[in-house]
C-alpha cells in the first residue's frame, strides 16, 4: 500500500527562519569581530603600526665621524685622514666570490694581495658585513666600475675616509696604528657602553696613541634618515644629525728629534727615551727597529705580517717600554744614592780595589784588570768602578734597597699614557721566594750582582730615562706622558695636560749633589769623556755595559761570542746640568761598551736639542778584555 508524506509547510517555515536567524546572528558577530579588529588595529594601535611603517618606508643609517689628528708638540701632523673611494663585497649577496673577483678584475686591477688581503678579512669578519677589495680607487677605475655595476649584485663603491701616517716608521710605537673592529674590540666597547656610538665604524685604534686615547679620537657617531623605495633603494634624505669629529692630540714628542735619533742608530736594535725633568714631558721614544703602521690601515697582508711578526730582531716589540734589561753599571749611581742616605758609605769613604772580590768560595772580577787602586765614591761612578760596588752589596740588605730604589721607578709601572707597561724587576726577598720555588733563599752572592746592576735586575729604557729625570730634578718625579694637548676640533677648546709631580723621593740635597757632581765628572774626565769631548754645555751621565749571559771565566771576546749574545750598550744623561732641560736613557741591543756605542748617541741627541746642530762624535777605544763599560 502506497502511502503519500504529508508536508507541513508551518513547521518547515519556523525551521527556515531558524536558520535564517542564525545565519544572521553568525554574519553580524562576523562583521561585529572584524569592525572590533579595525577599531583596534585603526585605533588602539595606530602609534605603533604607524612607526612600524614608517620604519619600512625611513632607514636609519648611522654617520661616522671624522677620527681626530695627531700632531708632534710643534704642530706637525703625524696622523691625519684623507677620502677616497672603495670598492667592496659583502660576501652574503654574493654566490660565488672567487667568480666575482675575477669578473671585477677585468674592470679594475685587483692583485693577489688584495686577494690575498680580502681572503683575512672575510675568515675574520661576519659574513654580512661589506668588505673592501680595492682602495683608493682612480677617478677612472670608479667610472669604469659604474658602467658595469649591474653585473655585480653585492658589489659597491663607498667613499671612506682613511687614516695615514706620514712619517712611516718614524714614532710608530708612539703611534700605533688602527685596524678594522673585531670581536674582541666589539667586547671593549660592549664593557664601556660605547656600542651605540660604533655603529657604522670600521676602524678602531689597535695599540699605542690610537689605542690608549681611541674614547678622544673616535668622536660622536651621526644619523641620517633615509627614505627608501620597496627595492631598498635610498631616495631622499629626511632628516640628518651631524657627526662630531674626534678631538685632536697635540703630543709633546719633537718629531725632528725623533726622527734624528732613530737614524742615528741606523740598523742596529735598541731603544731610546728622551724626558724633560721639570714636566715629564716625553720629548723622544725610539724603538728599533720599527714598522709602517700604514701597512695595518687597510688590513695587512700575509706577507708582511709574517715577516714582522716572525723576524729575528722583533720590529714589533715596544722596547722603551716592553723591553726589560739589566741595567749595569747604570744602575750604580743610584746605590751610591741609596748608601748615602742609608749611611752605608760617606763620599770620602773608599776601598783598595786589587781588581775582583771574593766572598766565600766565590771571585767576581773587576772590568780593569789590576785595580782601580783607592776608590772613593766620587771615582767609582767616575771609573766606574765594579769592586766598590760588589763590597757595598755584600754589606747591604736587599729590601732596604728595594724599598728605595723603587721610589725612581725601578720595577714599578711609570704610568705613562699608553698601554702595555712592563714592570721589569727589582729584586727582594718576596720577589725570589715567589719567584723561584725550588731555591727561594735570597743568598749574599744575589746582592753582590744586584749591586752592580747585573743578576736579577731588569728594567725598561724607560724606567732608566725616568730614573735618571728624576734624579736630575733633584728627587721630584713628574710622571712621564706622550699627550701635551687635546683639542676640541668644534669648540676650539685646548685642554692642557698639566705636569704632574707624582711624588718626591726623600733624599737629602747635600746627598744629590754628590751623585750630580759624580755624573758630571764621569762625561768630563771619566767613561763618558770622549763622547762628550768639546761639548758646549755642561752635562752628567753614567755609561753602562750589561752583561746578557753569564760567560766563563777569562777575558771577554765580543769576537768570539755570537752577536745576540754580546753585551747591551747602555747610557744615561742630562743635560745641562745646572738647568737639566732634557734627560734621556739610550740601550743598543749587543751592540758592547756603552761608552762605544750609546755615549755618542746621547751626545748627538744632545747637540741637537739643545744647540740645534748635527754633531760627528767619535768614538772611544776600549780596552778589549773591559767588560763593563
Amino acid at each position: 500500500m502506497k502511502h503519500t508524506e504529508i508536508k507541513n509547510p508551518e513547521r518547515e517555515l519556523f525551521l527556515f527562519r531558524r536558520r535564517l536567524a542564525v545565519a544572521a546572528v553568525l554574519v553580524l558577530g562576523a562583521l561585529l569581530g572584524l569592525m572590533a579588529r579595525f577599531v583596534y588595529l585603526q585605533v588602539v594601535r595606530h602609534e605603533e603600526f604607524r612607526t612600524l611603517a614608517e620604519s619600512n618606508r625611513i632607514s636609519v643609517v648611522p654617520v661616522v665621524p671624522n677620527r681626530g689628528i695627531i700632531t708632534d708638540r710643534h704642530g706637525t701632523v703625524l696622523a691625519n685622514n684623507y677620502s677616497a673611494y672603495t670598492i667592496e663585497i659583502t660576501p652574503s649577496k654574493v654566490k660565488n666570490i672567487e667568480s666575482t673577483l675575477d669578473d671585477l678584475a677585468a674592470v679594475i686591477e685587483i692583485t693577489p694581495r688584495d686577494r690575498k688581503r680580502f681572503k683575512k678579512l672575510s675568515e675574520e669578519s661576519k659574513n654580512f658585513e661589506s668588505l673592501p677589495i680595492r682602495t683608493r680607487l682612480t677617478d677612472e677605475e670608479v667610472a669604469r666600475f659604474a658602467a658595469n655595476r649591474f653585473r655585480f649584485p653585492g658589489v659597491d663603491i663607498k667613499a671612506r675616509l682613511f687614516r695615514q701616517y706620514p712619517y712611516g716608521e718614524v714614532a710608530s710605537h708612539v703611534l700605533g696604528y688602527i685596524g678594522r673592529v673585531n670581536d674582541k674590540d666589539l667586547e671593549r666597547i660592549a664593557r664601556a657602553e660605547q656600542t651605540a656610538n660604533y655603529k657604522g665604524t670600521d676602524y678602531i685604534g689597535k695599540v699605542g696613541i690610537e689605542l690608549s686615547y681611541e674614547h678622544e679620537l673616535h668622536g660622536q657617531t651621526g644619523v641620517e634618515e633615509v627614505e627608501i623605495d620597496a627595492g631598498g633603494r635610498a631616495v631622499r634624505t629626511l632628516s640628518r644629525t651631524p657627526p662630531t669629529s674626534g678631538n685632536n692630540l697635540r703630543l709633546s714628542l719633537d718629531i725632528k728629534l725623533q726622527k734624528y735619533a732613530e737614524d742615528l742608530f741606523g740598523a742596529r736594535r735598541g731603544a731610546l727615551v728622551a724626558i724633560e725633568p721639570g714636566t715629564g714631558d716625553i720629548l723622544a721614544f725610539v724603538s728599533k727597529p720599527g714598522y709602517d703602521p700604514n701597512l695595518f690601515v687597510e688590513g695587512i697582508d700575509t706577507q708582511n705580517w709574517e715577516a714582522l711578526n716572525n723576524s729575528a730582531d722583533k720590529p714589533l716589540l715596544n722596547r722603551p717600554m716592553r723591553g726589560a734589561y739589566p741595567p749595569g753599571s747604570t744602575f750604580k749611581p743610584f746605590m751610591a744614592l741609596w748608601a748615602l742616605e742609608h749611611n752605608r758609605r760617606t763620599p770620602a769613604q773608599g776601598i783598595s780595589d786589587p781588581g775582583y772580590f771574593t766572598l766565600g768560595n766565590h771571585t767576581w772580577r773587576d772590568d780593569k784588570k789590576g785595580g782601580h787602586g783607592w776608590v772613593d765614591m766620587y771615582t767609582s761612578i767616575v771609573h766606574s768602578c765594579d769592586t766598590y760596588y760588589y763590597k757595598l752589596g755584600s754589606e747591604s740588605d736587599i729590601d732596604d734597597i728595594h724599598a728605595f730604589l723603587k721610589l725612581f721607578s725601578f720595577g714599578q709601572t711609570t704610568g705613562i699614557d699608553i698601554e702595555g707597561e712592563l714592570a721589569g724587576v727589582l729584586p727582594s726577598r718576596e720577589w725570589k721566594r715567589n719567584r723561584f720555588k725550588r731555591d727561594p733563599k735570597w743568598q749574599p752572592g744575589d746582592s753582590v750582582s744586584a749591586a752592580i746592576g747585573q743578576g736579577y735586575n731588569t728594567f725598561t729604557p724607560l724606567q732608566m730615562a725616568t730614573a735618571m729625570a728624576t734624579l736630575a730634578n733633584d728627587g721630584v718625579a713628574y710622571q712621564p706622558h706622550l699627550v701635551k694637548a687635546i683639542e676640541n676640533i668644534r669648540s676650539g677648546e685646548v685642554r692642557k695636560v698639566a705636569p704632574q709631580a707624582s711624588h718626591q723621593v726623600p733624599v737629602k740635597e747635600a746627598h744629590v749633589q754628590v751623585v750630580k757632581r759624580a755624573l758630571i765628572g764621569v762625561n768630563a774626565e771619566g767613561t763618558g769623556a770622549r763622547a762628550f769631548a768639546g761639548a758646549g754645555y755642561l752635562s752628567g751621565g753614567k755609561t753602562g755595559t750589561a752583561q746578557v749571559v753569564a760567560m766563563k771565566e777569562g777575558p771577554y771576546d765580543a769576537s768570539k761570542v755570537e752577536e745576540r749574545f754580546r753585551d747591551h750598550a747602555w747610557f744615561i744623561a742630562y743635560a745641562p746640568a745646572d738647568k737639566p732641560r732634557i734627560a734621556l736613557a739610550v740601550l743598543v741591543e749587543n751592540a758592547g761598551f756603552g761608552a762605544q756605542h750609546a755615549a755618542p748617541v746621547a751626545r748627538q741627541v744632545f747637540d741637537y736639542y739643545l744647540l740645534g746642530k748635527v754633531t760627528a762624535v767619535p768614538p772611544p777605544t776600549p780596552p778589549r778584555e773591559a767588560r763593563h763599560d
